[in-house]
């Protein structure tokens, strides 16, 4: 079943880097007690997620902020150092949360996985955005397969 706006987040585990290490997070420890904007991307260094998504949560890291968002995270289906290097490549810094789904479970949790086999890249989450409220969703955003336009910064910024 897909998540859906009024659903809370399911409990799960994210990997990320920190200055000493990779590192666990729960989902729990991630969204309890704050405004958090998650932008799910189906792959680190694709073209559109470089081009594009990741760089307007990004440049507008700063309005999020504003708006009283306290995290911004980016979620994939790929290992954490990968998400590591992607973070460094586009210049993230402490601005995003790069959050690494490496098996799926996160992403197949939200209802929100899909089958890339045929591009050559299994299992995957799809483009999608949503903001959350101690831990519950208050919008949604979920692409139509090849779409790149309800999840990017700018739409999340305009449902603040």
């Amino acid at each position: 079943m897909t998540i859906k706006v009024g659903d809370t987040i399911p409990d799960g585990t994210l990997m990320h880097m920190t200055e000493s290490g990779q590192a666990t997070a729960s989902t729990t420890d991630l969204f309890a007690g704050k405004t958090v904007l998650l932008f799910s991307v189906p792959g680190a260094f694709t073209p559109t997620c470089s081009a594009k998504h990741l760089p307007g949560f990004v440049t507008h890291a700063a309005d999020f902020k504003a708006k009283g968002v306290d995290s911004i995270i980016c979620l994939s289906v790929n290992d954490v150092f990968v998400m590591n290097a992607w973070g460094k490549d586009q210049g993230v810094g402490e601005r995003v949360i790069m959050a690494a789904d490496g098996n799926g479970t996160f992403s197949k949790a939200l209802g929100l996985d899909f089958d890339g086999s045929k591009f050559g890249m299994g299992t995957r989450g799809q483009r999608f955005s949503l903001i959350a409220k101690d831990g519950v969703v208050t919008q949604l955003n979920v692409e139509a397969p090849g779409e790149f336009k309800v999840s990017s910064a700018e739409h999340a910024l305009s449902q603040l």
